[in-house]
């Protein structure tokens, strides 16, 4: 029989070990998001539902976006062993610059709505770690202020064709003298998609306070008191606007976008020129024919046309039929560092993050936004030395497929 006896009370400490109490809440939450869906599930917690279906919502029957995160769950690794694999190199080359890890962040309308901190948290983020970060014509803080608080930032910025050509002219030549090096024209949206949540929650912009938001700003008063007690909400491209999201891309953007349009933004932009929205190889082919330095294969997250080609199966086509003369970079279901280094192994040479720095962003701020990236370089490396590579530019076809 086994014999009982009392613990000593030095084994007893050894057992009893409390964590210590960690004061500020803003890092006792982020503290316990261990993966991206973890900062999803505070975010979701932290922001009226409104905000957050737009950030977490795509259009219509949300297809698109369904398929795109089930896409990355088929991807196979194979990994090889013995090899060596301490301190993984996780830097890539971006149109003839390094940045320290294979993502960028994508550009996000509306930021300061997710948290007053927006695109300057995000900025210094980018500064901070070395990474690309691109602003949105529909972004909530000026060309200027992005530049200001991140001047060794690599900054980028998105642009829509509007109706008003010299509005664009103006905001290229702004974003110019503000040291940006690359745009990123989206094409992909010629009027706005049908983003059903959006439509159901009644969202403007700004935020309506409604008798149904002001019973849900009861349960979330930090966020109306820092929407409330900071700059209003205003974009880098208009002074103001009162109505619905679709309203605004069909009042704003221009239906009639075609590849002149294209040919004008090589023409008057000096620097890298990226086409976002691409979802088609005889598109991926002929926007390179027409200047372009990389293209981005993107259905916007799903926010767009639902049941839109899923950017991670067109990947290899892609990649086949325009490495030689552009970059091929990748968007839409990314939520961990081993999908990137999924895309990365199939042949992108950057992936671009959205709704996983934005649900970092409503959890935390400009902490919330480095625990995004602390979650996907962890977990970058970690898959890496998994596979038995020492660098991303070592990823191959042959460590990973789709099953």
């Amino acid at each position: 029989m086994t014999e009982r006896r009392l613990p000593r009370p030095s084994e007893l400490a050894q057992l009893l070990r409390p964590k210590p109490f960690v004061l500020d809440p803003t890092e006792r939450r982020l503290a316990a998001a261990h993966t991206i869906a973890d900062l999803r599930t505070i975010a979701r917690l932290r922001t009226p539902r409104a905000v957050f279906d737009y950030t977490d919502g795509a259009a219509e029957l949300e297809d698109s976006l369904r398929r795109a995160r089930t896409a990355f769950r088929r991807v196979e690794f194979r990994p090889n062993v013995l090899r060596g694999v301490a301190d993984p190199d996780t830097s890539v080359d971006v149109l003839g610059k390094r940045s320290a890890l294979p993502f960028a962040f994508a550009p996000t309308g509306f930021t300061r709505m997710m948290h007053h901190e927006g695109e300057r948290a995000v900025a210094k983020v980018a500064q901070r770690v070395g990474i690309p970060y691109a602003l949105s014509t529909m972004g909530t803080t000026s060309i200027e202020d992005v530049a200001a608080v991140a001047p060794d930032a690599r900054k980028w910025f998105q642009l829509y064709v509007w109706r008003d050509k010299g509005a664009g002219r103006e905001l290229l030549q702004r974003a110019h003298a503000a040291g940006y090096d690359t745009v990123m024209l989206t094409v992909d949206t010629p009027v706005g998609g049908a983003r059903m949540r959006d439509v159901r929650n009644g969202l403007t912009i700004p935020p309506a306070l409604t008798l149904r938001t002001f019973l849900d700003g009861a349960t979330h008063p930090a966020w109306w008191f820092n929407l409330l007690t900071t700059e209003p909400l205003t974009f880098a491209s208009l002074t103001e606007w009162g109505g619905a999201v679709e309203e605004l891309i069909n009042s704003m953007f221009d239906p009639t976008l075609n590849f002149d349009d294209l040919d004008w933004v090589r023409e008057i932009w000096p620097g890298k020129l990226v086409v976002k929205g691409i979802q088609n190889v005889d598109d991926a082919r002929d926007v390179v024919k027409h200047g372009a330095d990389a293209v981005l294969l993107s259905n916007h997250g799903g926010r767009q046309l639902d049941r839109a080609p899923t950017p991670l199966e067109l990947l290899p086509q892609v990649v086949d039929q325009v490495k030689d003369d552009a970059e091929v970079w990748l968007d839409t279901g990314i939520l961990s560092g081993a999908d990137i280094v999924a895309a990365r192994a199939m042949g992108a040479d950057l992936c671009l993050i959205g709704r996983a720095y934005l649900y970092g962003l409503m959890a935390g701020g400009e902490r919330g936004v480095q625990r995004t990236v602390d979650i996907l370089r962890k977990e970058i490396v970690r898959t890496m030395q998994l596979l038995g590579v020492r660098a991303v530019a070592d990823l191959r076809s042959s460590h990973a497929r789709l099953r």
